[in-house]
């Protein structure tokens, strides 16, 4: 009995959000996958057709519940554990596009591009607020600004 008790956590301490959100990732995919990109076909509305990719796997559910994406026949409803596998990649995907992002703005500054000018990329008012974007995302992506 004893040998079972050490492998379960201790039922009275509340588990780690991050460790049990990361432990979601894997299943996530694996699911998705499995109930939506099963097919050749399936796999052709995604940007890899060979292998489900977290960002597609989010855009594809997000797709198929907005009737953007039909379901093939056969293929089952996107159910709510289809929708909580697709929420729990979402940290994962915005951690991606947010290393991507400040990789390209370091890029920018490095060929010489003004803050005002990525500012006017990215849609923004003020140089100000590009530099702070930049900021934040170094911040949260643990690069280096420049």
């Amino acid at each position: 009995m004893s040998a079972n008790v050490d492998h379960h956590p201790d039922p009275f301490t509340p588990p780690d959000p991050e460790q049990a959100r990361m432990g979601r990732v894997h299943a996530s995919l694996f699911r998705i996958a499995e109930r939506h990109a099963a097919t050749g076909e399936q796999r052709l509305r995604q940007a890899h057709p060979s292998a489900i990719g977290p960002h597609e796997a989010v855009r594809l559910v997000t797709f198929l519940l907005s009737g953007a994406a039909k379901l093939d026949d056969g293929e089952p409803e996107v159910d709510h554990a289809d929708i909580t596998a697709a929420l729990s990649l979402v940290p994962l995907v915005r951690g991606e596009l947010d290393a991507l992002e400040a990789a390209l703005l370091q890029m920018a500054r490095g060929r010489g591009m003004t803050w005002q000018e990525i500012a006017f990329g990215l849609g923004l008012g003020t140089a100000q607020a590009a530099r702070q974007r930049c900021e934040r995302l170094t911040d949260r992506t643990g690069t280096d600004p420049e």
